[in-house]
């Protein structure tokens, strides 16, 4: 075969290839769609199954806190079940599951058993999430890695976008019970197209560029023992833990100190959710064309700023603060997963992303734990926006220790 010939069979093969990684992505898009749609949406139905089953704040902070115990107990075996079995089929169960929780929600007769059908749910939701990430990171090329998580997060925000006013306009109109079922639904469809259209990209294609340094075949590398993956997995904890936390708790801060109703904070949740898609599509871009540490410092101080600003008697500040909070802590959280992909790559790349996805396990309990027993100690939610401001600075300080150990020897970032 002559020179022209090799190449056309080479550019042949780079565009099949090609055109396969935009219908995985495509794909994995549409399953974070379906996931996060209940996951961060159904928060302005939350004072309705507060008043239904009669609880605390600090039950309420319970329940959604539950979020973390199951992240902190699944994060690392999810990743483990990725390795093993593959990211589209352990994906595809986790959905299933989690339309499985959402009914048994939906229909739970007292608290206990929602809290069991919600435990259901985050089961589901952290096996779906991890292989999320990591179908995410082995189908984008490393060039792109920035831009790819950033399209993801805008993804995620866009659910939220959707799934808020989704949540509760059937709540208002066939109660919250129904509005959860319709969680479930949209779940379980996202579970059938994922199955139907993802495949996962052989290492071997001529898509992208070579592997970090450290990185080997086979798994030698153990995703474990990797400091920079632990200081990844407290970053990504700390800096979205407000936007996290908030998220659940704006409704009822709303009500108790402006008077709007689920609507009005649903509306609200919605337009952090949309500036949050621009974020995210606008921070991945300078995350891949200036330095990375220094463009995630900018980020981190803004939201340490904002979330001080939430004490803010002022609708408006309160406003564009929850907005920064909650957006700019999503762009944190997707771009620490994208520089998790570069700690260690091949089978490791799911192990990685479970010991990151440790951090919002961990502190997707703490936020709203926390948030809800300073609410019912102190009678306000001041001191609570005081204690998410406080962990976003210490994500500011792991950034700034990151960058100059990156500095001094960038493959400790890469690999151990």
């Amino acid at each position: 075969m002559g020179n022209v010939g090799k190449v056309k069979l080479y550019t042949d093969s780079v565009q099949s290839v090609s055109m396969r990684w935009a219908i995985a992505f495509a794909a994995t898009l549409l399953a974070m769609l379906t996931l996060q749609m209940s996951n961060l949406g159904f928060s302005p139905l939350l004072p309705a199954i507060q008043k239904q089953f009669s609880v605390t704040y600090s039950q309420i902070g319970l329940f959604t806190g539950l979020y973390g115990i199951i992240a902190i107990v699944l994060s690392y075996p999810a990743g483990l079940l990725a390795k093993r079995f593959g990211e589209r089929r352990v994906l595809t169960i986790g959905l299933v599951i989690v339309a499985a929780g959402l009914s048994g929600l939906s229909a739970a007769p007292n608290f206990p058993l929602a809290l069991a059908a919600r435990l259901l749910w985050l089961s589901g939701y952290r096996l779906a999430f991890v292989c999320v990430i990591t179908a995410i990171a082995l189908t984008a090329p490393p060039s792109l890695r920035g831009s790819g998580m950033g399209i993801l997060g805008a993804t995620s925000a866009l659910a939220s976008v959707i799934g808020a006013p989704f949540g509760s306009i059937i709540g208002a109109s066939l109660g919250w019970r129904n509005g959860i079922l319709a969680y479930g639904a949209i779940a379980f469809a996202g579970a059938v197209v994922f199955f139907a259209f993802y495949r996962a990209r052989d290492a071997s294609e001529p898509l992208g560029h070579s592997h970090p340094v450290g990185w080997r075949p086979g798994g030698a590398n153990l995703a474990y023992r990797s400091r920079a993956a632990w200081a990844l997995a407290l970053l990504l904890g700390c800096a979205n833990a407000g936007g996290f936390g908030a998220t659940f708790f704006i409704p009822a801060a709303l009500k108790t100190n402006f008077g709007l109703d689920a609507v009005g904070a649903a509306y609200l949740i919605s337009t952090a959710y949309i500036f949050a898609i621009f974020a995210n599509l606008a921070c991945g871009y300078l995350i891949d064309r200036f330095n990375r540490w220094a463009v995630m410092a900018v980020i981190l101080t803004v939201i340490v700023t904002s979330a001080l600003a939430m004490t803010s008697s002022s609708l408006m500040i309160f406003r564009v603060a929850v907005t920064l909070v909650i957006g700019l802590g999503l762009v944190c959280s997707n771009q620490v997963y994208g520089l998790g992909a570069d700690v260690l790559r091949g089978r490791e790349t799911g192990p990685v992303m479970g010991i990151v996805s440790l951090g919002a396990g961990v502190f997707g309990y703490v936020g709203p734990q926390l948030l809800g027993a300073l609410r019912d100690w102190t009678g306000a939610f001041d001191a609570g926006w005081y204690a998410m401001a406080a962990l976003a600075a210490v994500a500011l300080v792991v950034v700034i220790v990151l960058s100059r150990s990156s500095v001094r020897a960038p493959v400790a970032i890469a690999a151990d």
